[in-house]
């Protein structure tokens, strides 16, 4: 199949899973087509779905993040140690593991072709994240707390781990209440992924979109969580902070 037969099954495939969604036609562009992809796949409850349609979702999302081209933890070099410093988008990130700011939910953006990085790694590694997610929810009982960590499969992402953690949110003054619960997520990501193996793991701008967190204090929280955890736990983990505006790069260029 090609990427656009690939697509329209999908598509197609999504649509006669629920009434409300059948009657829309089909869009005719590759582009409308994408957004009408992602956003059956953003709306879509976790459950399971049929072999074929796992076989083709995880041929056509792999072929659509190699098109947007993979860089490899590899290919980049440390700006301090073993800190490194990358702008770009993390779903295309070739790494032990991706860290993924979630909301207490843990099951991903539900907002239809919402460019959060919860809705970007949900929408790239496949409807199996999820559904992953929400085994873990179920077991767990309760809402995730501020401040934890849990990892998964990363399906069809190019890292092989997601490690999902939940920011505080700033509605009004700084705290240090804020603060501590930002530094244990850093530290909590740290230590699911040294459990698991991680030899390298890359941190996006936790709690600093929605959830209101001011970028520099984020930045340097940050980076002297990972200074003190990799100090205390003697570590060679290769740690990468993801940013992808100019701003956080000018930011996390000047702290590093």
């Amino acid at each position: 199949m090609t990427q656009s037969e690939r697509r329209e099954y999908l598509i197609s495939a999504l649509q006669s899973e629920s009434p409300r969604f059948r009657r829309i036609p089909m869009p005719r562009g590759a582009q409308a087509q994408r957004e009408m992809l992602r956003a059956l796949m953003n709306v879509r409850p976790p459950e399971p779905a049929s072999g074929e349609f796992l076989a083709v979702q995880d041929d056509y999302l792999r072929q659509a993040i190699a098109e947007k081209g993979v860089t490899s933890l590899d290919d980049l070099k440390p700006v301090a140690g073993e800190l490194y410093l990358w702008q770009g988008d993390i779903t295309t990130l070739a790494c032990d593991a991706i860290v993924n700011a979630a909301n207490s939910g843990m099951l991903g953006c539900f907002r239809p072709n919402h460019n959060c990085i919860d809705n970007c790694i949900h929408t790239f590694a496949g409807i199996q994240l999820r559904l992953k997610c929400a085994e873990i929810m179920d077991a767990q009982g309760h809402e995730e707390p501020t401040g934890r960590a849990k990892i998964t499969p990363a399906y069809n992402l190019p890292s092989r781990w997601v490690i999902h953690t939940v920011g505080p949110i700033v509605d009004g003054l700084l705290t240090q209440a804020h603060r501590a619960q930002l530094a244990s997520c850093y530290r909590a990501c740290l230590d699911i992924a040294a459990e698991n193996g991680c030899g390298s793991i890359a941190f996006c701008c936790i709690s600093t979109g929605v959830f209101g967190f001011p970028k520099r204090d984020a930045a340097e929280i940050a980076v002297q969580t990972v200074r003190d955890w990799k100090a205390e736990n003697q570590s060679a983990i290769r740690v990468i902070f993801n940013v992808f505006g100019e701003a956080d790069l000018a930011i996390y260029r000047e702290i590093l």
